[in-house]
């Protein structure tokens, strides 16, 4: 018996050796963790491409065949795009990361800063052209023969002939080195484009191009070019070239600057805004509107300032995003925008007042003026040039910032939206109320549809409906521009189409609109699980066109856009939907061909795994996705799409890649769904995170981290980074922690004792089930979870470690500050939004206090970090030293980090390392009886900072 038993005592002893063998988690491992990145199909399906990307370090870009079969690979490259007859990638290539890091330690300027390359690579071949000092690159959207790269500028003196090459390349250009140090110019002058014709390989180069573009169609190309120093007879130009026939016309010559250039699509008509006036030293510069259309000698002169139509005192804006055509190239819009009084530079600047004026009257407060300021200065309200009058159309105005187009420019009715009057109220409420027009294009001309509505609107793709879901009545209703009839629909629905688990004081949103179908002839919206067809004239019956088996299954269906530029669903379309299984957290994808009977069934819809970047080819059934685990990081896949079978190819699908090989020298952890009974008598559910080498007789260290809720995460990957806040959750597993995230749900009013009913409740039925050592719990939370960690440990005694990010330890001061990286003020959050409170300071100043950890700091026993920055754009700073002196002058356990220069998450790559390594040394001192760090024993004083960052022991 004993001789039979011994294969297998061996074969035990092997696995738990290799399990034993594995090391966990260290903070030397960040850097070389990699993702996938950019991800790219070609337009036949054929070809797949995708860059693998460390933490930090030098990237790759691989290109597949849909079979894995290899095409080509570049180290470093990025910013890839495929020509749309799928026959060449075209990207660019990064300097090497150590050289860049080399350059910036000497400090050198951007001209001397290692540069881009750039690599052709024929995808029917592998063959990899590659061009050195390319700062740029385009191709068109549509017929890509031609692609288009400007150059560096030229250093000084040539390469020398044994210049140094990448032995990465199949074939590389010699790489200059960089450019001496010149004299500053007056101007930017133009470097070299190259035009390539990547059928023929043929080449034309334009010199002293500044700007260039391509119409959709590709074959136009307009260039900016620029003065020469040193030559006067060279002057700023705007060229249009037919890349067919090498016809080159000039549009315009002479200009001080010209800018916001757009095309029709066929690149029969161009637009521009430019200044050329003669008195280079004005304060004030006016742009003008020019225009150029095929078979004419030069751009004419459409708009100015005083042109007929336009509004008194308006000029021109700069702004590009302004000028459009329409889709049928029928109609030309562009931006407004009020002539500003000059600023003054007459008064020395040590004499000159800085103030800002608060006026109890202004829409918005100065904060969010400031911090919106570049914004309205860009500001351009939509105006359309009428080419039969030759005058100016004003449709949009400070009243009506924002106007829906239609139909791509062409509708015969657009809509506006104008919050006028109402702004005001948006400190508090956190949005504005808002009117809604019809506005005819052709006259400028408005008429008031609905008043004081909150929620969103849906136009048809033709314009001739506006739908609207109001958040307050929480209904759908549908206006007709031909009937001028503002219809309710969709109210045989009998399930809420609004989100029903919402639980903060304010109205909810919509599930949202899947789309309009074609010719307007109904649309699709969501409700919590399933699709509704809806009649947008209120007439046909509703049709739930998944049969209701989302809701019966417990399955939320959502539909995946394949394809971006779709203005519409088709009858017979074929819709991929993504499946999510509310009970067991697993994904699927699902198809469903509009018009027939759609059957799905909850044991069969999804797999134990999250799906994500789900991409289809444009002309072929091939589709690219990703999958991922909590052990184990995203891929990159792809399948043949087949009708009714989706679920079984993500299955045996061709995975091409699978980051991170290095993993599995780690200990990981395992992800389990735990659900447990809260204090409020729900049924309550979490995520657990156990050790890879988890043994259930042990006891271990239990670190809860929480923000809202996060169980339907549990399939998603987390990577062993450097987080800017956030627990590390696979570093403290992999070194032997419990980590359990909680959901919570919270009662108006009450957020302080939703964080206790949820987060103690499931801490203690963990603890129950024997595996979690209860006198070893610590705390991790930030912003809103550093709140909540505020205010459990005045509630409880539980924990013997809390680490709270960026808290709000008083509500009655947080209440009436400003969130400096918007400039909004804090009203709204406490009255509407996460905060919860439901009321006015002045209506309920007793809830304010009882959520306000400051008012019971006398009863904390739990020793506590807290990071605050005194950049921090989102919870004003002395929140956290609000609570740090309360705890200080109690004579509690207390810490705070203040990451100098740093926002509300950490940003600096440096500073996420370093609080790593902190929080790890809090958590094993309080947690595993580790010997505490010297900045946990004895503080960092000043006059050692950037001497002794206490990190020793």
């Amino acid at each position: 018996m004993n001789m039979r038993l011994t294969p297998f005592i061996v074969f035990l002893f092997l696995a738990i050796a290799s399990s034993a063998q594995k090391k966990p988690l260290d903070h030397t491992v960040y850097d070389g963790w990699q993702n996938i990145a950019e991800r790219l199909i070609s337009d036949n399906g054929n070809f797949i491409a995708f860059t693998v990307v460390p933490q930090e370090g030098d990237g790759h870009l691989y290109i597949k065949k849909k079979d894995g079969t290899n095409v080509a690979e570049i180290a470093r490259g990025y910013n890839a795009n495929m020509t749309d007859n799928s026959r060449f990638l075209i990207c660019r290539i990064k300097p090497f990361f150590k050289d860049t890091r080399e350059a910036k330690i000497k400090k050198k300027r951007p001209d001397e800063m290692p540069k881009d390359s750039l690599a052709i690579v024929d995808l029917n071949t592998g063959k990899i052209t590659k061009v050195a000092q390319v700062k740029s690159f385009k191709i068109s959207d549509e017929q890509a023969q031609f692609l288009a790269y400007h150059l560096e500028k030229k250093p000084a003196t040539p390469a020398p002939k044994n210049a140094q090459t990448d032995s990465s390349a199949k074939s590389l250009a010699p790489v200059a080195p960089p450019a001496p140090r010149v004299a500053a110019e007056p101007f930017d002058e133009g470097t070299d484009l190259v035009v390539q014709n990547l059928i023929t390989g043929d080449t034309i180069v334009y010199h002293l191009v500044s700007e260039y573009f391509f119409n959709k169609k590709g074959n136009i190309l307009l260039l900016e070019t620029t003065k020469k120093t040193g030559d006067a007879k060279i002057k700023p130009q705007v060229v249009k070239v037919d890349l067919m026939n090498k016809k080159k016309a000039i549009v315009l010559t002479g200009f001080n600057d010209a800018k916001a250039y757009r095309m029709d699509e066929v690149g029969n008509q161009l637009a521009f805004i430019a200044e050329r006036d003669s008195s280079t030293k004005s304060l004030q510069k006016f742009y003008k509107l020019y225009y150029h259309k095929e078979g004419t000698d030069s751009a004419v002169l459409l708009v100015q300032k005083n042109t007929s139509g336009m509004p008194t005192n308006f000029t021109l804006s700069e702004n590009a995003q302004a000028i459009s055509f329409s889709k049928s190239g029928n109609r030309l819009f562009f931006g407004t925008g009020p002539i500003l009084p000059v600023k003054d530079t007459i008064t020395p600047d040590f004499e000159r007042v800085s103030v800002d004026v608060w006026h109890y009257k202004d829409d918005y407060l100065q904060p969010l003026q400031l911090r919106n300021l570049q914004q309205e200065l860009n500001r351009a309200y939509l105006a359309r040039f009428d080419f039969d009058k030759g005058t100016v159309v004003q449709i949009g105005s400070p009243a009506f910032r924002s106007i829906i187009q239609t139909n791509e420019g062409d509708g015969a009715v657009f809509y506006g939206v104008s919050d006028e009057g109402k702004r005001i109220a948006s400190q508090w409420q956190g949005a504005s109320f808002a009117d809604l027009y019809a506005i005819n294009p052709l006259t400028g001309s408005k008429q008031l549809i609905l008043s004081n509505v909150k929620g969103n609107t849906y136009p048809s793709s033709t314009g001739k409906y506006l739908v609207v879901y109001d958040e307050v009545k929480k209904k759908y209703t549908s206006f007709n521009s031909e009937s001028q009839k503002m219809t309710p629909i969709a109210t045989d629905v009998k399930v809420p189409l609004y989100d029903i688990e919402n639980d903060v004081p304010d109205d909810p949103n919509a599930y949202g609109l899947v789309g309009w179908m074609e010719n307007d002839e109904s649309l699709l919206i969501y409700d919590q699980f399933d699709i509704w067809q809806i009649d947008p004239i209120g007439v046909k019956p509703s049709i739930n066109i998944t049969g209701g088996l989302g809701r019966k299954n417990n399955l939320v269906l959502r539909n995946i856009t394949l394809d971006r530029e779709a203005r519409f669903i088709k009858k017979n379309q074929t819709l991929l939907l993504n499946v999510f299984n509310r009970k067991n957290k697993g994904s699927g994808l699902k198809t469903h061909i509009m018009g027939t009977l759609f059957d799905i069934a909850a044991s069969t819809a999804t797999l134990p795994l999250r799906i994500s970047a789900v991409s289809k080819a444009k002309d072929a059934s091939v589709i690219s996705f990703g999958t991922e685990t909590f052990q184990r990081s995203s891929n990159i896949s792809v399948i043949d799409w087949q009708p009714n079978s989706i679920l079984q190819d993500v299955q045996t699908a061709q995975s091409l890649h699978q980051p991170n090989p290095q993993q599995s020298q780690y200990n990981w952890g395992t992800a389990e769904l735990f659900t447990w009974k809260a204090y409020t008598g729900k049924t309550a559910e979490g995520i657990v995170y156990k050790p890879e080498d988890f043994d259930p007789n042990k006891k271990y260290p239990m670190i809860a981290y929480f923000y809202e809720r996060s169980s339907d995460g549990l399939f998603g990957y987390s990577a062993p980074a450097p987080t800017p806040s956030r627990l590390n959750i696979p570093f403290f597993v992999s070194r032997g922690y419990i980590v359990f995230v909680p959901d919570i749900w919270y009662k108006t009013g009450y957020p302080g004792q939703g964080a206790y009913d949820y987060i103690v409740s499931g801490t203690r039925a963990l603890v129950a089930k024997g595996y979690v050592d209860s006198t070893k719990l610590g705390l991790q939370g930030q912003s809103w979870g550093g709140y909540q960690i505020a205010h459990l440990i005045t509630r409880t005694n539980l924990y013997a470690a809390a680490w709270a990010g960026a808290p709000v330890a008083n509500m009655t001061s947080a209440y009436g500050g400003i969130r400096w990286g918007t400039g909004l003020n804090r009203q709204f959050q406490y009255e509407k939004t996460q905060s919860r409170i439901g009321a006015t300071l002045w209506d309920k100043p007793n809830l304010y206090i009882e959520n306000s950890p400051l008012f019971h700091f006398p009863k904390v026993k739990t020793p506590v970090v807290i990071m605050h920055n005194d950049a921090d754009g989102a919870v004003p700073w002395y929140q956290g030293i609000e609570m740090f002196t309360a705890l200080r002058r109690l004579g509690k356990p207390v810490w705070m980090l203040n990451y100098n220069n740093e926002d509300h998450n950490l940003v600096e790559r440096r500073n996420r390392k370093d609080i790593q390594i902190r929080e790890q040394q809090f958590f094993d001192y309080l947690l595993k009886g580790g010997k505490p760090a010297k900045w946990i024993a004895e503080g960092v004083p000043a006059v050692l900072k950037g001497r002794d960052w206490g990190l020793g022991y």
